[in-house]
């Protein structure tokens, strides 16, 4: 073999191993490297626990404005949908016929007083003429009789006079809550009268507002204990909610606990007020409700993302070091954003992202949540390329 020769296939041999060596290295970082995972500190804080259910909105008062009594209804005073003061005049009714009647009570009111008047004069004369006998005792008598006859007749009309004063108030019909009108259901020019079906309209409150809920009896105990602090003057928060997971509405109190198990849904209601100075709550609308049945202090907590579930139960990935390790746990509490647990101590980091390539004792690389949304989206991309090239 020519020097030459050799010296070619030494040079090949040096090539080859350079590539196998090249190609090995970055397989061995890889492994030196170890799983990337996102990570989260166990965390001890107040928990607050929540009954949730399906309620509804009421009004505290709702009323149907109806005439009290019969009439042409005159004049409508409010607008559909404006807010009102209790007190406020709505409406008026033709009062011409009652005004009438009054003043012909007034009259006989008058006429009675001129004749209890001249016969209170002649009792007083009587007396004084029975006192020296010039009259018998049964004319003064008599008399008598008749001035309590007139005084009985002035007390009918004064009755006449005051049903009639009623009757006339009623031909204007004011506001008997503050709130907001309702749709009108009768125009001005139409006769009323209190047997109608319909009302005017309706005047409900809005602000302050309840909802009402209905919760399984047997959480009874529970809310039989917050009752007991509704009567202490302790506040029990409630929160509504548009829908399950949707924005929140307002924040109120419990108010009341029934007093009976419905026989029918074996559920038991409770009553929430809530201020409502911009309307986010509407009579008859139906919500999400949440009542805070108890409050946990300094609970341990974890991320819903960390707890796995395995053969032997609850677990969590919790990392020592650089190293994962399997760490048994006892779900207590579960929330939307939180998990409350045992087994784990305030500090220790578990793993919330990245749980499926560990392994008991792997090593780990923490990455941060953005880090690692981004590198599963290259590899999801580098998937669908070679998947493209393959086709």
């Amino acid at each position: 073999m020519q020097l030459s020769q050799v010296f070619l296939l030494a040079f090949g041999l040096l090539a080859a191993l350079g590539t196998a060596t090249a190609q090995e290295k970055p397989q061995a970082a890889r492994m030196q490297a170890g799983v990337p995972v996102v990570v989260a500190a166990v965390t001890a804080q107040d928990v607050p626990v929540w009954l949730r259910g399906i309620g509804q909105v009421k009004p505290q008062q709702s009323v149907e404005i109806r005439p009290q009594v019969d009439g042409l209804l005159q004049q409508v005073l409010v607008r559909e949908g404006d807010m009102v003061q209790a007190g406020q005049l709505l409406a008026t009714l033709d009062d011409r016929a009652i005004k009438a009647a009054l003043a012909q009570a007034q009259a006989q009111r008058a006429v009675a007083e001129a004749k209890l008047n001249v016969a209170k004069r002649d009792l007083k004369r009587y007396q004084n003429l029975s006192q020296s006998q010039a009259i018998s005792a049964q004319q003064k008598d008599q008399q008598q009789a008749t001035v309590q006859q007139l005084q009985a007749e002035l007390q009918s009309v004064e009755a006449q006079i005051n049903a009639q004063q009623v009757q006339l108030s009623f031909t204007q019909i004011h506001a008997p809550i503050a709130g907001q009108v309702g749709i009108r259901n009768v125009d001005a020019g139409n006769y009323v009268r209190p047997s109608d079906t319909q009302g005017l309209f309706s005047v409900v409150q809005l602000d302050p507002i309840s909802v009402e809920m209905a919760l399984p009896q047997a959480q009874l105990p529970q809310l039989q204990q917050l009752m007991q602090q509704v009567r202490q003057q302790q506040a029990v928060p409630v929160e509504a909610f548009v829908r399950d997971g949707g924005d929140k509405l307002a924040s109120g109190s419990l108010v009341v606990v029934d007093n009976k198990v419905s026989s029918g849904s074996g559920t038991i209601r409770i009553k929430a007020d809530f201020a409502n100075p911009t309307q986010a709550l509407w009579p008859a609308q139906t919500v999400v409700v949440a009542l805070r049945s108890k409050l946990l202090p300094q609970a341990l907590t974890i991320p819903v993302k960390a707890l796995q579930q395995g053969p032997q139960g609850a677990f969590v990935w919790r990392i020592d070091g650089d190293k994962a390790t399997v760490q048994p746990v006892q779900v207590l509490e579960t929330t939307e954003t939180v998990i409350v647990v045992s087994g784990v101590s305030a500090g220790q980091q578990v793993v919330v992202d990245g749980q499926s390539r560990l392994r008991p004792g792997a090593t780990v690389v923490i990455k941060t949540a953005v880090e690692q949304a981004q590198a599963n989206k290259t590899r999801k991309e580098a998937k669908q390329a070679a998947a493209e090239h393959a086709a």
